[in-house]
């Protein structure tokens, strides 16, 4: 499977389970790399120091809902 980087802006909420929590991921710029048919690794921080995966229902809602904008 080929992994691409595909460059994207949290504008509102999106969500992602860490340690047994949801939580938000932080407003501003990512990376996405998909990882497979079902998630997508989402890579944020200046210098890419953290990361998360996210279904990809929850990245298809967030981009029509508007929450995430793909820049390229």
């Amino acid at each position: 499977m080929t992994h691409e980087m595909q460059h994207a802006r949290i504008a509102g909420p999106v969500q992602y389970a860490a340690g047994g929590r949801t939580q938000d991921l932080p407003l501003g710029p990512c990376l996405m790399e998909r990882v497979d048919d079902r998630r997508v690794d989402i890579i944020w921080g200046e210098r890419g120091e953290h990361s998360a995966e996210v279904p990809i229902a929850e990245i298809k809602r967030a981009a029509d809902d508007g929450d995430l904008l793909l820049v390229d």
